[in-house]
């Protein structure tokens, strides 16, 4: 896979309105609260996932148990889960109609496997990257 530019990151972080973040927190300190609350602060629509929180809210959206409980379009799979548990999460970013325009899987997050996976049905993939942090560049 041919590394993505700045310019390439720009344009669909900009172009990108409505992001599911798979693994959101509740909790400030920890990024998978305080990287989406950024990005909804900038106008984001940010809609979590974690069945953790189900029966609750945050950034205005009733968090979800699972990416299949999602009933309208995502522009941006946002991935706060430890490697090892990407995988089990293809299968549900598959059955998404129509398709996110890309998976970003968080940094320190990574997996080949379901990168080539969701490559291979047309899904932009980044590994290892932080959205606030290429955000915040753009």
């Amino acid at each position: 896979m041919a590394a993505i530019t700045d310019a390439q990151l720009r344009e669909l972080l900009t172009t990108s309105p409505t992001i599911a973040v798979l693994g959101v927190h509740r909790e400030p300190e920890k990024a998978a609260f305080y990287v989406p609350e950024y990005l909804h602060d900038e106008g984001y629509r940010i809609l979590g996932v974690n069945p953790a929180y189900v029966g609750t809210e945050l950034f205005g959206e009733p968090v979800r148990a699972t990416l299949a409980e999602l009933t309208e379009p995502v522009d941006l799979v946002d991935v706060f889960r430890r490697s090892e548990a990407v995988g089990g999460h293809v299968e549900d970013i598959l059955a998404m109609k129509p398709h996110p325009r890309c998976v970003w899987l968080q940094l320190g997050i990574h997996d080949d496997d379901a990168a080539s996976i969701l490559t291979a049905a047309g899904i932009l993939v980044i590994q290892n990257r932080c959205t606030l942090a290429d955000h915040r560049v753009g």
